[in-house]
Parts: C-alpha cells; sequence; structure tokens
C-alpha cells in the first residue's frame, strides 16, 4: 500500500486531502501540531468513511512544526509520497510580512529537504494562484496559466501572496538543485470553497460566512477564481501517479465570481437575511483604507478580474469542476446548519 504524507493535515483543504486518499486506497500518514488536532482529523473523516473501528483505517498521525527540525526524519520514514499542505492562511494582513513568509519558505525548504533525505520520489506541493497573479498585466484578453508567476514586490502582492510565491519558488529552486530524480508537481487552487469535514472551517469558508451574517453594508468590486474543496482535493490525490504531471505546476479553478455576485447568489437563496449586495465606490473603499488594514489590502484589486485557465488540469487530471453556485451554496448550508452563520 502506497503511503503518503501529508502536512498540515488539519487544514480546511487537507482533511479534504486525507479523506479522498483514504477512500483511494492509500496508506496516510497525518501531521498536526498538536495531539487535539489528531482527534479532530479522525473524527471529520470517520464519519465519511464506513468503518466500525479505529484500527480498520490506514490513518496515523505525527507531531511536526513548519518552524523546527524536529521529527521530519522520523515522519518521512517508509514513506512514498509527501503532500506537502502546511501553510499560514489568515483572514487579516499582519503587521509584519515575515510572520507569513519565513514559516511558509523555511517550512517548506525544510519539508522537501527531509523527503530527500529519505528516499521520498514524489511530492505534491500546495501552492495558490496568488502565486500566479500578482505581476504586471499580460496581453489583454490572454488567461493566466501555469506559465506567469506572481511577481512579490508588486503593489497588489499581499503578505500571503507573497509567501505563496516565495514558497514555491524555493520548492522548485530546491528540486532543480538537490532533487533531480525527484517527481514535483504544485497544485495552485484558487479561493476554495465548499463545505467543511468538521467545525473548523478556515479562512476562505469565512468569505461567505461574512456575507451570511450581513457585516458590510455594501461590498467592494472584488472577486475570487472559486474552485470547490473537493475538487482541489481530488486534483492532489489524481497527481499522485499521472507522469503527465510530474514536473509541472496545475491551476485548480472553476471560475471567477465578484463579491457582489456571491452575494446576490446568497441574497436570493436566503431572502430573509438581507444580505448586503450593492457596491461600495472605489472612493469610500480608499477613504477606509487610510485607517483600517483589512480594506487596505484590497485596494490595489478593486475592478481586477482574474481570468485564470484550468485547462491544464481538465486535460491531465480530468476534473471537471463544479460550478461556483453549487458550491458557495453548500458552503452557506454548511455554515448555517454548524451555527457558523
Amino acid at each position: 500500500m502506497t503511503k503518503v504524507l501529508v502536512t498540515g493535515a488539519s487544514g480546511y483543504i487537507a482533511k479534504h486531502i486525507v479523506l479522498q486518499l483514504l477512500q483511494a486506497g492509500y496508506e496516510v500518514r497525518a501531521s498536526v501540531r498538536s495531539p487535539d488536532r489528531a482527534d479532530q482529523i479522525l473524527r471529520a473523516v470517520k464519519s465519511h468513511l464506513n468503518i466500525t473501528t479505529d484500527a480498520a483505517l490506514p490513518l496515523t498521525f505525527v507531531e511536526l512544526d513548519l518552524n523546527r527540525d524536529k521529527g521530519w526524519a522520523a515522519a518521512l520514514q517508509d514513506i512514498d509520497v509527501l503532500m506537502h499542505t502546511a501553510s499560514p492562511f489568515p483572514i487579516d494582513t499582519p503587521v509584519d510580512d515575515e510572520e507569513l513568509i519565513r514559516p511558509a519558505v523555511d517550512g517548506t525548504r525544510r519539508a522537501l529537504g527531509a523527503a530527500v533525505e529519505n528516499g521520498v520520489k514524489r511530492i505534491v506541493l500546495t501552492s495558490s494562484t496568488a502565486a500566479v497573479v500578482y505581476r504586471a498585466p499580460i496581453e489583454a484578453g490572454l488567461p493566466f496559466d501555469e506559465s506567469h508567476w506572481s511577481v512579490p514586490h508588486h503593489p497588489a502582492c499581499n503578505a500571503y501572496g507573497k509567501s505563496k510565491t516565495l514558497a514555491e519558488m524555493a520548492a522548485w529552486e530546491f528540486v532543480e538543485t538537490h532533487a533531480t530524480g525527484c517527481d514535483f508537481t504544485t497544485i495552485n487552487p484558487g479561493l476554495a470553497i465548499g463545505p467543511a469535514l468538521d467545525d473548523r472551517i478556515g479562512t476562505s469558508l469565512q468569505v461567505v460566512q461574512r456575507l451570511l451574517l450581513a457585516k458590510d453594508p455594501a461590498l467592494p468590486k472584488i472577486g475570487f477564481a472559486c474552485v470547490d474543496v473537493r475538487d482541489v482535493a481530488a486534483a492532489h490525490v489524481r497527481a499522485i501517479d499521472r507522469p503527465a504531471t510530474f514536473g509541472k505546476r496545475i491551476l485548480a479553478v472553476s471560475e471567477f465570481v465578484w463579491f457582489h455576485e456571491l452575494a446576490t447568489i446568497l441574497s436570493t437563496a436566503y431572502p430573509d437575511r438581507r444580505i448586503p449586495t450593492r457596491l461600495a465606490p472605489a472612493w469610500m473603499i480608499k477613504s477606509l483604507a487610510l485607517f483600517n488594514r483589512r480594506v487596505r489590502a484590497v485596494v490595489p484589486n478593486l475592478g481586477v478580474e482574474f481570468n485564470i485557465s484550468n485547462q491544464r488540469a481538465i486535460d491531465l487530471l480530468g476534473i471537471n469542476f463544479l460550478e461556483p453556485e453549487k458550491s458557495i451554496l453548500e458552503s452557506a448550508r454548511f455554515l448555517i446548519e454548524h451555527d457558523f452563520a
């Protein structure tokens, strides 16, 4: 049985990856930062699997920290595939960008280095479209694709974008320099939405939660390249044994959706919630940005539509991406049923 180490396994996307790996017949070793996270993951995946005892589940846990060397060598012993998903993803922009950049970059190098030292030949890294779109405009009418890279000093590239860009760059550089015999792939998802597997909803679902709670009287004209979390997990799992994906970046997105369009979908489904759908004028957002760091982070993306190609994911992985409306509504249903909104 092929053994896969999934780092950051308590994350929103990572738990879906763990579940789909188990469903596909893989043995999973999941890394967590504390023992209580292991219990959360176990409960989450068990509820979706037809098993009677924990002993019947090929899932074990190991404690790892992106910022420490301890435990990495042992965690990667006898592992066939490293699936490195661990990376910070905050809702708020940190005061110091290095709070995100340092653990993302150093943690990626640490994970890949330990994998190579232990003879792991297959590595799949979770990156992001944030490592693609923050750059000078491309030719009019053309979509972003896997050949494009974000520029960390671009005005629109926030701390998260910098962390994902620099971590992925560091990974490719490491593989080319130190792991030429390793088959390496990155999966670059957009904004992942869809039902969580437990009550840890993650940062991306808070976008839907914020609308359901009607926290904003009007909405900035920003948008998201959305993708269902289950499609993101499927992309990771399918990439494991498909040679055509080796040495490639793969963008995992469904469609771009404006924030106010997302709100309209929710408002139509839940008319009693009075979900705001009107756009705030750009001058108002820019004025608020003078006093609010979270608002300031969206200003460079006002009115910017990210057209991102998913053709490689379709061609190489056979992903039939779910429509964003379905994912949005299932996200909302989950949040409401679990008293998050």
